[in-house]
């Protein structure tokens, strides 16, 4: 493109921006290097190659770039919901997308690589040996649908890149196939490892954006154009090992050669390359570590919390409603209860978080997850406070109407206590399991601590140590509330005992 035409799409998009308003993209940490990942010497700081092409972007812009976190498999939904402006982390140019985004000029174009273990004489070399055999990659990616397309075993794996290399180490699947990056900063770096060259495709990476935004896709492509006229996109990718002759190709640049040293990618293999011992990590590393842990617990918890309370409270009156309730509320309470014992939770909160916008309603993360979590454990609170409340002999019901006591005073000073009684140590169970099914919550966007242990541990490849810290803090969070019903369950016990003397 003429550096004229160049300069007048960089001076429009200035002039259309808002200076005040930051340009979000949508983005997985979790997915981890060279794309967007925490960095791995200093876990608070948002690192990789995008994050750079964003605040590059975001500079053409006149603003800033604000990164906002969201599973890769569901990106496109988020931004179709408006969770963010443009959605920039490996997302591939394909016919699909553009039905339902739109996308910018390609940034990036890599090779698909494949990876087999070192020494496998047996492991497939080329893209028809694949067939029948266990092949692991990404969900809804090119080389997934590749490896499909010749027939082999193919197994996906969301919980980030370093698993499906663990899995090959492992012997678990026979070969991976993933896009150059991806193998690069993970295939490339154990010795165990052996990377397969040849003819197994190209991908290319574009900006999405909404339906309706073709001014910032336009504006976008200009700022594209720029940064690779003026050398900043080369030198991005030379700093963190990325250049290659089909992103040459894909820019206009005759030269595939990486001239400047690799940086990044250096001090990357240095950062995670060799773990070091466990205790070393424990004095070292895990300390910087609390504070990212200490904010997801603390998220965890506040969900937790809030779903709790709506959960007992709806609880209580579907209890009430169908132990006591006429005809047609004992019916619409079982109905109720049956549909969302019945239904899987991560269905009902994405129903709640990207259906409900379809018909106007558009709610907060943090609300969507609470209201999906609480709507979800009322039917199990339900059931169990109407266990309690029929553990209570007939009887004293009838003894109740003859005193002349109300259906509420009944409740209030009779079943009620013996009820709740019964109820405490299945309702803390369930609130324990709450608290562990609030990791759900990390697909509407919200980092809460399984979310923040599973980035951390993609980004510096310590699965094991950071899985014993983010038990540890699980088991924290969870204990004082155990005692908490211990302690109300024997309170209640010495009430009733004092009652019957």
């Amino acid at each position: 493109m003429p550096p004229v035409r160049i300069a007048f799409g960089v001076l429009l998009l200035s002039m259309t921006a808002q200076a005040s308003e930051p340009l979000r993209w949508g983005a997985d940490g979790q997915g981890g290097a060279p794309y967007v990942f925490q960095d791995p010497m200093d876990p608070t700081r948002l690192i990789g190659f995008e994050v750079e092409l964003a605040e590059l972007l975001a500079k053409k812009l006149g603003t800033n770039a604000q990164p906002v976190a969201g599973p890769w498999d569901k990106l496109l939904e988020l931004l179709a919901r408006g969770d963010f402006d443009i959605a920039l982390n490996g997302i591939e140019v394909a016919e699909e997308k553009k039905r339902v985004v739109l996308l910018s000029k390609p940034y990036f174009a890599a090779a698909e690589v494949l990876t087999i273990r070192r020494g496998d004489g047996a492991a497939p070399r080329d893209l028809s040996a694949l067939k029948g055999r266990k092949v692991g990659t990404l969900p809804g990616s090119l080389a997934e649908r590749m490896a499909q397309r010749h027939g082999a075993d193919v197994r996906t794996y969301e919980g980030g890149q370093d698993e499906i290399y663990d899995d090959l180490k492992l012997g678990r699947t026979d070969a991976v196939l993933l896009d150059e990056p991806v193998a690069k900063f993970y295939g490339e770096l154990d010795e165990a490892f052996e990377t397969v060259r040849g003819d197994f495709g190209v991908v290319e990476y574009a900006i999405a954006a909404r339906l309706d935004d073709r001014a910032r896709i336009d504006a976008l492509n200009s700022a594209i154009d720029a940064l690779a006229a003026d050398g900043s996109l080369r030198a991005l990718y030379e700093r963190w090992g990325l250049w290659t002759p089909a992103t040459a190709k894909l820019l206009g640049d005759s030269d595939g050669t990486a001239h400047a040293p690799a940086l990044e990618y250096e001090r990357w293999r240095a950062a995670v390359g060799h773990l070091p011992p466990f205790w070393e990590r424990v004095r070292t590393r895990y300390p910087s570590y609390l504070p990212l842990f200490f904010k997801g617990a603390l998220l965890t918890l506040l969900a937790s919390l809030c779903a709790m309370a709506l959960a007992i409270a709806l609880g209580v009156l579907l209890a009430v409603g169908r132990r006591f309730g006429p005809t047609i509320v004992r019916g619409l309470c079982v109905a109720y209860i049956e549909f969302f014992r019945g239904t899987p939770l991560l269905v009902q909160l994405t129903v709640i978080y990207f259906g409900l916008p379809e018909l106007g309603i558009k709610l907060e993360p943090f609300f969507a997850g609470v209201l999906a979590l609480g709507l979800n454990y009322a039917a199990a609170e339900a059931e169990n406070y109407r266990a309690g409340l029929e553990s209570v002999p007939r009887g004293q019901l009838e003894a109740s109407q003859v005193l002349g006591l109300s259906t509420f005073q009944t409740l209030r000073f009779v079943v009620g206590p013996q009820a709740v009684r019964i109820s405490i140590p299945p309702m803390t169970n369930d609130f324990i399991a709450l608290l562990k099914d609030s990791s759900l919550v990390s697909v509407v966007t919200l980092t809460e601590l399984t979310k923040t242990y599973t980035t951390l541990a993609n980004s510096t490849r310590d699965h094991l140590g950071l899985g014993l810290l983010v038990a540890l803090c699980y088991l924290i969070v969870g204990l004082p509330f155990a005692k908490l019903a211990r302690t109300v369950e024997a309170r209640f016990a010495r009430h009733l005992r004092r009652e019957a003397a």
